[in-house]
């Protein structure tokens, strides 16, 4: 099993159980150094992709899961790391227990450009689902969107 840590709509582990099966919620924690952010605004259907980027002055709410073998790959085609839309990155996750090395996803694009409102939400909804302190959540809902969208 290799640590994944999740900042999307896989932090939810309901969401994720769904995707990925054979693996578990690990525990939460904190990409420090890192800040959520999108772009690929030209690759998305529906606004700009969500991704991290490194920035000493912020962090990000993760959820890390040990993903089995066998889910490695339904992950990968989930995340559109299959087609070079999103790339696999080495992070550190500040935990209550520790640190934990893990891999994540990091979009292979500009940043810029705005994601939906539905995307919002979703992120929003999935950092609630992972018990995500409720001021990350609350910023994460007032984040700008495009209005359009579903």
């Amino acid at each position: 099993m290799t640590s994944y840590a999740a900042y999307g709509t896989n932090l939810d582990p309901a969401l994720m159980g769904a995707r990925c099966p054979h693996s578990p919620l690990q525990t939460t924690g904190w990409l420090t150094g890192w800040r959520l952010t999108f772009g690929g605004e030209e690759h998305g259907w529906d606004g700009a992709l969500p991704t991290i980027v490194q920035d000493p002055l912020t962090a990000v709410f993760v959820a890390v899961y040990d993903v089995a073998p066998q889910d490695e790959p339904h992950l990968d085609e989930w995340e559109s790391a299959d087609t070079g839309l999103y790339r696999r990155t080495k992070v550190r996750v500040h935990t209550m227990t520790g640190d934990v090395v893990a891999w994540t996803y990091v979009l292979d694009a500009y940043e810029g450009g705005l994601p939906s409102a539905h995307l919002i939400g979703a992120l929003a909804n999935a950092a609630e689902a992972a018990d995500a302190p409720e001021d990350y959540v609350g910023a994460l809902r007032q984040r700008p969107c495009r209005s359009t969208g579903l």
